[in-house]
Parts: structure tokens; sequence; C-alpha cells
């Protein structure tokens, strides 16, 4: 391996030496929002009233596990874009015992899902039918998951944690700018599943308070007895409604549903431990190939935000989004090689004909042979204790599949449109499916969600993560790379502008904010790329400990996230 390195190594220096733009360049960063710190605990979610619950029940002696859960079913509550009952997500966290966790409760296919069943007579995909009602929904995993680590992790009551959330859906929440906005844009789709309802029922205006008094009765439910969700008279509502809707799903397919807890993935990189998702999750090993790449190749020797440091990512990402599509699934149904995914010889090698001044069309990369929607949210706590805590949940498109589970007031997922419909066909987010990912019968769909919790001595100093869809990886990737490589606070990292590369589509993706600098995007079409502008990449959600060891808020102002700390 050293001889490869060094072979490969001194050409690669060269490149980087000639190219590597620690030259002038325009200043890129956006007017920074001020800091919100604090002392020992920390909350950031997609909505102040949720980070504040979280605080709240820190404040009552409750662990950031506890925190979690009841942000998590506030957020059901007042962010339904995203926040839910009838999705799914990923857990990643480190304990005050120095326990490194990973809580899978990721939606699964129904067992009388089929690969060809989004298929029409001519063997196209019918995408229609991968998200909007009953047959787009995978088998829910959020309230088992918050139960499993209330289980193993929680300390107060569980319904004492469910009653916040219970309060807000009863006494209501104010709508944002965003909010409405969000609304009018899935207005026809709810309407068209649902007929008449609660969101869609009358023209809403900002400063509007929405109650639902469904969705209270059933949390009120969940309070007192939460297996109803999946073998009682919730499950039969699930089920009654998602076929009613032309869904397959079965009361048999809630009661048999599990989270896992997974090995996380740790990824070495400069002398801090990144703790993030592994397969079903393909974010981790893409941020784990990424770094690994970044670390060997002096990331460092680039200007921030300059052409150079922006061709290198994307050239980077092209090669290890080709490998998600290639080699990325559900672990329990399909090996998936992550040692040799990961092996630093077979990322050098991965890198033969790198272009350090150039593009390299993504029609000539492949994937390497190894020898063995955007509507997501997220939330990162810490507590005094010294647990940290990232969550990414999700019901996929904003409002998921549309379909509303009527007397329980709770929208249902389209996570379905994540598996692959055939290989090489395109999701929602533009991503290409192969085999490996293709739909079978309780097999959970893969992801890009990438919790990620940073530790420096086994002590957590970063927690992060952000919605997104495709671009969640690349999100995460680049505030790891400004907080660890560029020496940013969080604050004045979260508000950077930001990019995306994700294979196939051949598109460097750019926020609207970069067509300010015409220089920087005329160095980037020069060298070949095509760029697309596109709205706000990410939400991140991100906590930091500071350089006076106190925790400091990243709070992206691309939504309404909220920090709130003491």
């Amino acid at each position: 391996m050293k001889r490869v390195i060094s072979r490969l190594g001194s050409l690669g220096v060269t490149m980087l030496l000639c190219f590597g733009c620690k030259n002038n360049r325009p200043n890129t960063s956006p007017v920074v929002n001020p800091a919100v710190t604090a002392d020992s605990m920390m909350i950031v979610s997609a909505r102040k009233e949720a980070s504040e619950v979280g605080v709240w029940i820190l404040m009552q002696g409750g662990n950031a596990f506890d925190a979690a859960i009841a942000v998590h079913f506030a957020l059901a509550v007042v962010y339904p874009q995203a926040g839910n009952l009838g999705g799914g997500g990923f857990m990643i966290a480190h304990t005050e015992n120095n326990e490194n966790l990973c809580l899978d409760f990721r939606e699964t296919a129904p067992m009388q899902a089929s690969a060809d069943m989004y298929l029409n007579p001519d063997e196209s995909v019918d995408q229609k039918k991968s998200l909007l009602g009953g047959l787009a929904c995978g088998v829910p995993g959020s309230v088992r998951g918050m139960l499993d680590l209330h289980k193993k992790y929680g300390t107060m009551p569980w319904a004492e944690l469910l009653m916040p959330a219970i309060k807000l859906a009863e006494d209501g929440f104010v709508l944002t700018t965003l909010d409405i906005q969000e609304l009018e844009s899935v207005q026809h789709d709810l309407d068209l599943i649902n007929g008449p309802n609660i969101f869609t029922s009358r023209s809403w205006h900002v400063g509007d308070t929405l109650r639902q008094i469904h969705l209270a009765n059933t949390l009120k439910q969940l309070a007192v007895n939460p297996e109803d969700f999946y073998q009682g008279e919730i499950a039969n509502q699930i089920a009654r409604d998602v076929g009613f809707s032309g869904g397959i799903m079965q009361i048999t397919d809630l009661q048999n549903y599990k989270s896992i807890w997974r090995e996380p993935l740790i990824i070495p990189f400069r002398g801090y431990q990144i703790v993030t998702m592994p397969p079903p999750g393909s974010g981790g090993i893409v941020l784990g190939q990424m770094l690994i790449w970044l670390d060997w190749m002096k990331i460092d020797l680039y200007s921030h935000n300059s052409a150079r440091y922006i061709q290198l990512l994307a050239e980077l990402e092209k090669r290890a989004y080709a490998d998600r599509s290639e080699y990325l699934a559900d672990p329990d149904f399909f090996h998936v090689p992550i040692r040799q995914l990961l092996d630093t010889l077979y990322l050098i090698n991965r890198l033969h004909l790198f272009p350090f001044n150039g593009v390299t069309p993504s029609s000539n990369i492949k994937h390497m042979p190894v020898s063995e929607h955007e509507q997501t949210t997220h939330f990162s706590i810490v507590d005094a204790k010294g647990n940290a805590v990232s969550i990414t949940t999700t019901l996929n498109s904003a409002y998921g599949s549309k379909l509303i589970i009527k007397d329980a007031g709770f929208l249902m997922n389209n996570e379905m449109d994540d598996f692959a419909a055939a290989p090489g066909v395109k999701n929602q987010f533009g991503l290409i499916g192969g085999k490996a990912n293709c739909i079978e019968p309780g097999k959970r769909m893969l992801s890009s969600m990438t919790p990620t919790v940073v530790l420096k001595d086994n002590q957590p100093v970063l927690v992060l993560g952000s919605p997104g869809g495709a671009t969640i990886i690349t999100t995460v990737l680049q505030n790891i790379l400004n907080v660890l490589v560029y020496g940013m606070d969080i604050q004045p990292s979260v508000d950077q502008l930001r990019f995306h590369h994700q294979w196939l589509p051949d598109v460097l993706y750019l926020e609207e904010g970069w067509k300010a600098h015409n220089p920087l995007m005329d160095s980037l079409q020069s060298m070949g790329y095509v760029l697309q502008f596109r709205s706000p990449i990410g939400r991140v959600s991100a906590i930091m400990k500071n350089k006076n060891g106190r925790w400091e808020a990243g709070v992206d102002k691309r939504g309404d996230n909220y920090a709130s700390g003491r």
C-alpha cells in the first residue's frame, strides 16, 4: 500500500501545488447571523416550539434522549412537512458512558411489495404511484424507534415526554411564511388524496394558528398505550386508510416492524472521530470516502469556496455517488462491502486519471469493482451529562405521500420512492438506483440521511445533520470541513453558501447566492461544469463546543430553525 500511495502521492502533491489555489478569491461568505451559546445544554431543531420543548425536558432533569423523544413528537405537530409519526429516521449518539450508538428506525417495504410494483405494462416507471397515496407508503418506524430509545436510555416517564406535543396540538402553533409557502405547494395533492382536510380546509395566512385535535387525541392514546400504533386501534386505522388509498400495507406489517440497533461507522479524520450512519444510510460511507480522500489530498491547501476547492469536491462527489448507486442498500438484504469501500488503497485507485484542473464527464465515471426529497428534518441535542444526540427523521417528500390517516390526524410517508423502482431510473431527488436497492418485502430503502457526532479525545465537539434529500451528505461534509479544516465557528459555517454534485445528472448545483460571484462562476464554466442554480441546499441544525468550552449553535436561516440552551 505504501508503494502505491507514494507513486500516486508525488503526482497528487505536484498537482495540488500547481492548482491548489491559495490565491485571492472573491468573498463568498454571506452575512453571518449572531451566535447562540450555552454553558451546559443546547438544542437546535427546525422549529422554536420544538427546541424549547427539548430544553424544558432537560430542565426537568431529563437527559438528551428524553429530550430527543419529546422534540421528535413536538416536530410531528409543529413541522408536519417532515416531523412525523408516519415516517422514520436514524439516530447517531454518544453517551456520557462513552458509548457510540446508532438506531435505525427507517421504514420498511410491506410484505406484499415487489420489485415491479411501480412498472407499467411497457416496463416504464409510474413514479406517481411511488410518490402519492397509499402505495407509496413504507411501514413507519418513528414511534417504534422512539419507544426503543426510551426503553434503553430514557429516564423520564414516557407519558410526560409526549405531554408538550399534546399541548401544542390542542392549543395550536402559529404558521410562518415558510409554512404557508410549503402548504400552498402541496395543496392540490393533499386535496387529491384526502378530499377536504385540516391542512387545506381554509385559506391559511402567516400568523394564523393551526390546531390539530385528531392528532392531539392520537398522541394522548400513545401516551397511555404506545403499542397501539403497531397492534391496536391506530394500527387498524393506518392499514384501513392506506388500503383505501390503493396501498398494500397490512396490519401484520405494522405488528412485525422492528427498529434496529446497529454499529455506527467511525471515520478518523485529522485527530477527530466522525461517528456517523452505516447502511441502510448511504451518508456515512459517502461522507467517509470524501473525508479520507480530502485528508490524503491535503484539502487545506485550497482556499475555501474557491473555484479549485469547488472543483475538487465536485469531482470527488461524482465518484462517491457512483459507488453509492452500485453498492449501498439495506445490509440485511444485500452484502454491502463497507470495509472495501473505505479502504485507502481502493480509494486512491479510484482517483485514476483524476482531473486536478478540469472535469471528468459523469458518463466516464463508473463504480469500481471491490473485492468482496428534500423534505426531511434534523435536530441536534447535547445535555449537561455529556450525552450528544443527532437525529434525522423524514416523511421523504414534503407532507410525505400526502395521505392523512383521517381519524388519527397524521401523515404517512412516501419512502417507497427511495427504492430503485427499476435499475438506472431516477427517484424524485434525481438519484440513480441499482439492483442492490431494488424493492423487496420487509427491506429498508436506501437513505441519504447523515446524522453525525464528531468526537475529540472521545468527547463530543460537533453534533450536526441536515434535511435535503441527495444534498444531505454534501451539506454535512461542507460543514465538517468548514469547522475542522478551516477553523470556522459553527454559525459562520452554517451560513456559508453551498454546492452539490451527485454524479448523475452531470450538473453542479449551486445556491442562488453564488450568482453574485461572476468571476468564480466563469471559472467553473470554463472548466466544463454545467451550472444550475437552485433553492437553498439543506437546513443544518448543528452544535459545536467552542474554544471557551461553551456550546455554540449553528442555526440555519434557510428555514425556521431555532436554538435554545442554558
